[in-house]
């Protein structure tokens, strides 16, 4: 067993921002599944929006948040976010984090700042199209000259330890964490009073997403499997504009193309989006995908296109150069052609359910970034909140912790952990059987849980889940652990629980569109979604 003042379990900007905060109180362990820049983060195209601008306020800002969230924000939570902001990107430059620049009419350097959908102003700050990239590699420089801090690649999280699941009566609290070592497949023991959630999404539960391959819901899924309160897991965010090109499966278009002018067309040739909402290519994500998605099924084509070729050449390949060079690699040269899109999986809305510190009903368990649901995003987010959001309450989480128990003074110091035990489990070799397992979820999600729902769609998704948890489970109990078993086991659960969600809410709001009920409720406030598993 090792112990740490404080466990991260993730590596994206939350979690590397979360330790760089937390070293200044104790030692630190980051867990990571897989390499330290494998996260939703580094994938992260268009950047963060923040009020930096004269031009701009913290209340238009607001404002355009809680238009977005489709009346599901909690305001005072949208409020502290935005207005905390400014202070979060001052950091980021401190640890060596570069905006793009411009020089003003005065001649001083400014921001360089773009326009996405649903924002009023400019205000998304970015580095070309590669902001994640930035983000995540300045930070991860940062947590690796530091001491305090030790970074756990290739370890999996499998479950929390807390005082319920070990039987005791006593105020329910987080005592560690169970990993997996990836190296030889031990499972060890890591001890802390203060665990920090920052696992990132969940969108590999579909089979067509923007996200990496590690985004498998393993955050939402352990917090549930702890105790925390989930919620609006329906709210699935479909990006607008995935790449349409069999070798380029997961490669995202940034919204960022749109804010400087890029067109949906149809294979007409047609901009159509006038047709859906004034806002045009500019509305917000919910809008721009389900007319996609209804443009695609009324035309018979496989995709749409996003056109950008009017636009001068050296403003297209200074502005977005690594999309240019990919589409390159598959013979799309975008200064000339429209880039073939679809709608694809990208952000969830919900999650567990965190304060605006990020702390969940588990006491020391704090949920941070895309697996918490803090009320910002409400029933659908706000281009480029994502980031500052995870930057906002990784260091309020933090914070939060040291004060109500402050390093060195727990009082379950000694509370005994048990080790991992294997009891009469043996190797698996019947993977095929869980690869088949996984394919089958993300499929049935895509089929019957995804843009345009309805309750036996729904209904349908939810008794072939039940069948695939017992199987899944038989697997857990019966096999010795993998991390493709620990994914499917994930999976399942997270899947599950957006559907539970999505069966729940009678009404089309903001991301969840259902043809059962495709109106809002009105005659009640909006109402989010609360799951309790004890």
């Amino acid at each position: 067993m090792t112990r740490f003042d404080f466990i991260i379990v993730g590596s994206g900007a939350a979690g590397l921002s979360a330790a760089l905060h937390a070293a200044k109180h104790g030692r630190v362990a980051v867990v990571t599944k897989r390499g330290a820049l494998d996260s939703n983060s580094n994938w992260a195209q268009g950047g963060i929006a923040c009020v930096t601008s004269d031009e701009d306020s913290i209340e238009k800002h607001v404002q355009d948040t809680l238009i977005a969230g489709a009346g599901l924000c909690r305001e005072d939570a949208v409020r502290t976010i935005v207005s905390e902001g400014p202070a979060r990107i001052a950091e980021l430059v401190d640890w060596g984090v570069h905006f793009d620049q411009r020089e003003s009419p005065e001649g001083h350097l400014e921001f360089d700042l773009t326009k996405e959908g649903g924002h009023s102003k400019r205000r998304v700050l970015h580095a070309a199209d590669a902001t994640g990239r930035e983000i995540s590699e300045k930070l991860l420089a940062a947590v690796r000259a530091e001491p305090a801090i030790t970074l756990l690649e290739n370890h999996f999280a499998i479950d929390l330890i807390t005082t319920a699941k070990l039987g005791f009566v006593s105020e329910d609290r987080v005592l560690g964490l169970h990993v997996l070592r990836e190296d030889d497949g031990s499972v060890v023991t890591l001890r802390s009073d203060r665990v920090i959630l920052a696992t990132g999404g969940c969108g590999r539960v579909y089979l067509y997403t923007t996200n990496p391959r590690v985004a498998t819901g393993d955050g939402v899924a352990m917090a549930w499997r702890a105790g925390a309160s989930v919620a609006n897991m329906e709210f699935i965010q479909f990006h607008p504009t995935c790449l349409y090109h069999p070798q380029k499966r997961s490669f995202l278009i940034t919204e960022a193309m749109r804010g400087e002018g890029a067109r949906l067309i149809g294979k007409d040739g047609r901009e159509f989006m006038q047709d859906y909402d004034p806002r045009g290519s500019l509305a917000p994500r919910d809008i721009v995908a389900r007319a996609i998605d209804h443009e695609i099924k009324r035309t018979g084509g496989p995709c749409v296109y996003l056109d950008i070729s009017h636009k001068p050449a050296d403003f297209i390949t200074s502005h977005f150069p690594n999309i240019h060079k990919a589409c390159l690699e598959v013979g799309i040269d975008i200064t000339r052609d429209p880039i073939p899109v679809v709608p694809a999986a990208h952000y969830q809305c919900g999650g567990v359910v965190t304060d605006v510190n990020g702390a969940t009903r588990v006491r020391g368990l704090c949920a941070v970034g895309e697996v918490g649901c803090t009320g910002l995003h409400g029933a659908n987010r706000l281009a480029s909140n994502s980031l500052l959001e995870c930057l906002v309450i990784s260091r309020r989480a933090v914070d939060h912790l040291v004060r109500k128990l402050p390093p060195g003074r727990e009082s379950l110091q000694d509370h005994p952990v048990p080790d991992w035990q294997s009891g009469d489990a043996v190797d698996n070799d019947e993977l095929v059987v869980i690869y088949h397992n996984w394919d089958e979820i993300r499929r049935l999600m895509w089929d019957y849980v995804s843009i345009v729902r309805t309750g036996k769609r729904l209904q349908r998704a939810a008794a072939r889940l039940r069948n695939l948890k017992r199987e899944v489970q038989e697997f857990y109990w019966n096999f010795r652990i993998t991390s493709e078993l620990l994914e499917l086991r994930n999976l399942v659960d997270t899947a599950s629980l957006i559907v539970e969600c999505a069966l729940r809410r009678h009404e089309s709001r903001g991301l969840h569109y259902t043809l059962d009920f495709p109106d809002k409720d009105d005659t009640r406030p909006p109402q989010d979604t609360v799951l309790r598993r004890y």
